[in-house]
C-alpha cells in the first residue's frame, strides 16, 4: 500500500541557521502554538558516543497538548505508543536545518490504532491547525 506525504500530515521545511538555533526556535514556536515540551534528545550525540558513529546533529523534540492528548487517550489508549508527536531536527549542512513531522494521529487511523469516526477526525483536524501554525511562523523566520 502506498501512502501519500498528505495522508500521514507531512511537514518539513528548511531553516537556515545553525542547529541549536533552530532546535531552540522550533521549540518556543511549539510552546507558542500550544505544544509543552515533554520530551528532547539527540540521537546524534548518543549514537556518537555509545558507537563512535560521525553522525551530523539530530535533534528530536517531544511535543504535547495535554488536553488533545487527554481525549485522544479517551478514545484509543493505544495512541499512547506513538506519544508524542515529535518535531525532528537534522542538519543537512552547516547552516541549514530540516524541520520534519508527521502526524501520529493521522497515522494511528491508518494502523488501525484509532478509529476512523467524526471523534478522532476532530482531534486530527484540531492538532494539524496547531502543527500548521507551528510550521506557517516557522517559514516565516
Amino acid at each position: 500500500m502506498e501512502i501519500k506525504p498528505v495522508e500521514i500530515g507531512e511537514k518539513v521545511l528548511t531553516l537556515k541557521m545553525e542547529h541549536e538555533e533552530a532546535v531552540e526556535l522550533v521549540k518556543e514556536v511549539c510552546k507558542k502554538n500550544g505544544f509543552g515540551i515533554i520530551a528532547e534528545f539527540s540521537p546524534s550525540e548518543v549514537l556518537n558516543k555509545k558507537l563512535g558513529a560521525d553522525r551530523d546533529p539530530y535533534y528530536v523534540i517531544g511535543a504535547c497538548n495535554a488536553k488533545i492528548a487527554n481525549k485522544a487517550l479517551d478514545i484509543s489508549p493505544k495512541i499512547g505508543g506513538l506519544f508524542p508527536c515529535n518535531m525532528v531536527v537534522w542538519e543537512e549542512k552547516p547552516g541549514s536545518q530540516t524541520v520534519y513531522h508527521v502526524s501520529i494521529m493521522r497515522i494511528a487511523r491508518i494502523l488501525g490504532i484509532a478509529p476512523d469516526d467524526e471523534a478522532w477526525q476532530e482531534i486530527i483536524d484540531e492538532t494539524g491547525r496547531n502543527v500548521e501554525a507551528v510550521f506557517d511562523e516557522l517559514k516565516s523566520r
